[in-house]
């Protein structure tokens, strides 16, 4: 299933109970979609949430409101139902808001431009702890619930994990060469994946976090969002628009499962049953992807397209060429032409 947006998205997040799925735009829209199999998805809602762009989108309340972040500073609160605002968080960050991500029922973290990461209550609509983790953006943050620890990356290159309980930074990693953009949990909390600008996978173990464990080159661009699939396997989307399938320690590429577009996938989420997986890029399509149908797909993939790394050993760098592009500089650089109406093909001629 497709749906064209119109404008170039920039996060998206699926209803926790109902076949939804929102999407914030680069213009400052909310888009509520009804989704079912073998059909087109049905638009519920057409919100303009935010002046400027809506870079980050999450349901809340078991699905009863949408919220919604943005450059403005500002976090939205709109009801699912009727598309109206219930309430407006003016000057949440003191900086452009990057990523909104749900920890319990009642509290979400956000992360900003400068590197500070926040812990709200949503129903007091109250901040409950402030990290200034970071010295660049936030990029991507997940919530370690039987520790109460917030994990957060940065384009600064440094992997962070916050205590709730102590409101303190626990422990920082030393500085990457390559910005990280995103990372989940695996290997039943033992291992912390992160995906970088250059196409590296840097692998951390858990409790030793001032250095990598593992690097695991393979992927040719950066990997912009991370998936874990079960404890063994995640799903990447890379810059050059393929989504894939990736193996962690053993450390391999299993198999290109689709390739949305040409240009950067911005976002992956999976839908609350786990029978869709959904992807964004920049080429303003949202996809909804059968994810059952892309596994029982995939076919054994040639030795010479597989790279395997599981150690920090030279063989690991041979045969990669990395690329870097910064993506903070690409978003920022999207929001300030997002009024041109410049097309996503014009947009990366010019990089």
């Amino acid at each position: 299933m497709e749906i064209n947006l119109g404008k170039l998205p920039f996060d998206l997040d699926f209803h926790p109970s109902s076949p939804l799925v929102a999407a914030g735009l680069i213009n400052g829209d909310l888009h509520l979609y009804r989704y079912v199999a073998d059909s087109q998805p049905q638009r519920l809602l057409e919100v303009h949430a935010h002046d400027e762009s809506c870079r980050a989108t999450r349901f809340v309340d078991s699905g009863r409101v949408i919220l919604t972040a943005s450059p403005d500073c500002s976090i939205l609160a709109t009801d699912v139902r009727t598309g109206k605002a219930i309430a407006r968080l003016e000057e949440a960050h003191g900086d452009a808001i990057n990523r909104l991500v749900n920890l319990t029922e009642t509290t979400i973290a956000s992360g900003d431009d400068e590197g500070y990461i926040k812990v709200w209550d949503t129903r007091q609509r109250v901040c409950c702890n402030t990290f200034h983790a970071h010295e660049d953006y936030i990029s991507d943050i997940t919530f370690v619930p039987d520790t109460m620890q917030l994990l957060g990356t940065s384009g600064d290159g440094t992997l962070s994990v916050c205590s709730l309980q102590k409101n303190k930074i626990q422990s920082q990693s030393e500085f990457s060469e390559d910005e990280l953009l995103s990372l989940v949990i695996m290997k039943n909390g033992r291992k912390v994946i992160c995906g970088t600008q250059t196409g590296t996978l840097l692998l951390y173990s858990w409790g030793h976090f001032k250095d990598c464990s593992d690097r695991f080159l393979g992927h040719p661009m950066s990997i912009d969002t991370l998936l874990k699939l079960d404890e063994d396997t995640l799903i990447s989307g890379s810059e050059d628009g393929v989504i894939r399938l990736v193996g962690i320690l053993p450390n391999r590429i299993i198999q290109p499962l689709a390739e949305h577009s040409e240009y950067p996938i911005e976002r992956l989420a999976f839908s609350n049953d786990r029978k869709f997986l959904g992807s964004i890029s920049h080429d303003q399509m949202l996809k909804l992807w059968d994810l059952q149908e892309l596994l029982d797909n995939r076919q054994g993939t040639p030795e010479d397209q597989m790279v395997e790394a599981d150690s920090d050993e030279e063989t690991m760098d041979m045969d990669v060429k990395p690329h870097k592009s910064s993506k903070g500089t690409r978003r920022k650089k999207l929001d300030k032409g997002k009024s041109s109406n410049t097309s996503a093909a014009d947009f990366f001629a010019d990089l």
